[in-house]
């Protein structure tokens, strides 16, 4: 899918985003962006796909059991923004479930260029979990 988005094009980029995260496979998500895509993740900023695949698989390594959802918030013509909820948890079994917006900008080829993602985690318990997935339970 490439720009200029319409509201049925911003809608599958953003299913394929949620499907290629919930894949934790970092490789497979790194090739959606540009060799030199600049992200911001919180309160690391960094750029290129060798980067992006390094820094989600230390995620992944982190972040166990990790199941995502997004949805589409607004868009432009090569633009997307979204907002996101994800649960994990981690090696001392304590989950968390982090929410948060992201910003993203493509290039002609429609590969994201720009990724600028804020996000909160909260602590909670099992049985509070929204985001099943039934490979982890």
């Amino acid at each position: 899918m490439r720009p200029p988005f319409d509201r049925k094009s911003a809608l599958a980029k953003v299913q394929a985003a949620e499907d290629a995260w919930n894949s934790r496979d970092p490789h497979r998500v790194a090739r959606a962006y540009s060799v030199d895509s600049q992200w911001r993740n919180r309160d690391q900023f960094f750029v290129g796909r060798e980067a992006i695949t390094e820094f989600l698989t230390d995620k992944w390594q982190r972040e166990l059991d990790y199941r995502l959802e997004k949805e589409l918030w607004s868009f432009t013509e090569n633009r997307i923004s979204v907002r996101f909820e994800y649960e994990w948890h981690d090696a001392t079994g304590q989950w968390f479930r982090t929410h948060g917006n992201e910003h993203w900008e493509f290039d002609d080829d429609g590969l994201m260029q720009r990724r600028d993602m804020s996000a909160n985690d909260v602590a909670i318990e099992p049985i509070e979990r929204r985001l099943v997935d039934a490979a982890t339970n």
